[in-house]
């Protein structure tokens, strides 16, 4: 017994597949955005965790710079 309710044609079923494979990648895409989102927010728990005195000092990437050595030419 055939059935021919469902009958596609191939350029339907090149349009399923293809349709497929675009919401295959959507779908790795939001799960790398939100694993993301997940990863900055753990972050930001962890500092909320710190104590205050923490947040209040200076920046340690400004011991970094070069120092600026300017001379004078006599």
């Amino acid at each position: 017994m055939p059935n021919d309710y469902f009958n596609e044609s191939r350029q339907t079923n090149l349009v399923y597949w293809s349709l497929g494979h675009m919401l295959k990648g959507a779908l790795y895409a939001a799960a790398f955005v939100i694993a993301i989102s997940l990863f900055v927010w753990a972050i930001y728990l962890v500092g909320l965790l710190l104590p205050e005195e923490s947040r209040e000092t200076p920046s340690p990437y400004s011991q970094l710079e070069a120092p600026l050595v300017v001379e004078h030419l006599a």
